[in-house]
């Protein structure tokens, strides 16, 4: 069979292989038939903002963890497409920290330039992908959930750019049944304003605890406690902000923590995090990883040890986002298109674990941040995708980390020179803290000075 290759999902994983394939198609570099499968209406997987919780329109389970008013809680130099810069999209330079609404205005933009739509299946689920060993094919089954019907065909390739920040890791506390306030998963946290005025309680402490508190006392919650397991995230918290160890049990409204400490709280929300979760794959096919910086089944972090015609993208911890997927994208078609050869099974191992050895070793966020760009300079090298200067976004990502603890506040008021062009950052009309209105037109526009808040220029300096 003509090689034939099915990408499952279009956010920004399954976008970067489309483009990736285009890439080539342009360069007059023969493709095989593409076809992308997105059970979303359009492309964007998480910056695709839907208010819906639990279920869609067709009854399936919502895909997006994304919340009104988001902001980039990351500079955007350190995620920058290398072959399509913010300069070129909006003509102009903007802040280092866009909301929700800009990002995705931005990575739509690079794939409608592309002309990669007519690949796509939208509100088309992928219902199963079997494997045939003696046809070396995948039947990969879907229904369009627009008419109902169901259709399978055959694929010599399959690669499943889904993420793993859909399915959320709900644990079990003593006597939270009996909690009688607002309770709910990050996963289906929708927006802040309700908070306004009540105590709450976030337990997790990683970036989805501590964006969702700075939301919600960013919306005028009274208080708002954080609750880790291991080790506090150790912010120079505000008044009004605390962290807690873990909760032991509830007793009704009051949380009791293992310290022997309690509160009383009016909303509950876990930040507990996802799980790697693939309905549509056996077994034997599936994923099976914590939340790491290197999962123990990927050659090179992309494909399956199990089967070296399936891919996984962005399916590591990530400290870079965008430009990763795009170099793990890079590498997946060549793959695919026979121009670069994967060694056999024991040699594919030893890299792995020498990855892997790697990874168990990178104890600080320095060390982390520092192995996740040799991972990407290690694939970029093997393809032609344009090289960056990773060190230079790792000193960004550096910075980046100071300035969280400078302040939690305002390290979204700090600007960022483009790795790529040069170009510095601009700082927003109205600091983070006190704009509230996170669209495309405000956040592209120029206020008047009464409707600005005074306050002094943050520029990150090369010399952290």
């Amino acid at each position: 069979m003509t090689a034939r290759v099915a990408i499952i999902g279009a956010g920004p994983s399954g976008m970067a292989q489309l483009r990736a394939f285009e890439s080539a198609r342009t360069a007059g570099r023969p493709v095989p038939e593409v076809v992308c499968f997105e059970k979303q209406a359009d492309w964007g997987g998480q910056w695709n903002y839907s208010w819906r919780t639990g279920t869609d329109e067709y009854g399936e389970p919502v895909h997006s963890s994304m919340y009104r008013n988001l902001w980039s809680n990351g500079p955007k130099e350190a995620l920058e497409f290398a072959d399509y810069t913010f300069d070129e999209h909006f003509g102009r330079p903007i802040s280092s920290y866009p909301p929700r609404v800009v990002l995705w205005d931005y990575i739509n933009g690079r794939v409608e330039k592309a002309g990669v739509r007519k690949y796509m299946r939208f509100s088309t689920v992928v219902r199963w992908v079997q494997y045939d060993a003696a046809t070396e094919l995948f039947t990969v089954t879907v229904e369009d959930l627009k008419t109902g019907q169901t259709e399978s065909s055959d694929f010599t390739h399959v690669i499943v750019g889904s993420g793993h920040f859909s399915f959320p890791n709900v644990p079990d506390f003593p006597g939270i049944e009996t909690f009688p306030g607002a309770l709910c998963h990050a996963h289906d946290f929708r927006g802040a304003e309700a908070l306004a005025g009540k105590d709450v309680l976030l337990i997790g402490a990683s970036y989805s605890a501590e964006d969702i508190g700075v939301q919600a006392h960013k919306m005028g919650a009274r208080s708002v406690t954080f609750s880790y397991r291991t080790a506090p995230m150790g912010f120079d918290w505000p008044e009004g902000l605390e962290e807690q160890p873990m909760v032991a049990r509830f007793d009704g409204s009051v949380a009791h923590f293992v310290n022997g400490e309690s509160r009383r709280f009016d909303a509950v929300i876990l930040c507990t995090g996802y799980l790697h979760h693939y309905p549509f794959l056996p077994s034997d096919l599936a994923l099976d990883s914590p939340n790491c910086l290197y999962p123990a089944g990927l050659y090179r972090g992309v494909v399956s040890e199990q089967n070296d015609r399936l891919f996984y993208l962005g399916a590591q911890d990530q400290w870079f986002t965008f430009n990763m997927f795009d170099a793990q994208a890079w590498f997946v078609r060549d793959v695919v298109l026979g121009d670069l050869e994967l060694p056999d099974a024991p040699a594919q191992r030893a890299d792995m674990d020498s990855w892997l050895a790697r990874a168990a070793a990178a104890d600080t966020k320095a060390d982390q941040i520092r192995f996740q760009a040799d991972y990407i300079r290690d694939l970029i090298e093997l393809t032609d995708y344009p090289m960056f200067d990773l060190d230079r976004v790792v000193e960004h990502f550096l910075g980046w980390v100071q300035d969280k603890y400078a302040d939690i506040l305002t390290y979204r008021d700090v600007a960022y020179p483009s790795v790529l062009t040069g170009t510095m950052a601009t700082v927003h009309h109205t600091p983070w803290l006190h704009e509230l209105d996170d669209s495309l037109e405000r956040y592209l526009s120029t206020p008047g000075a009464d409707e600005r808040e005074a306050r002094p220029l943050h520029v990150a300096s090369d010399s952290r």
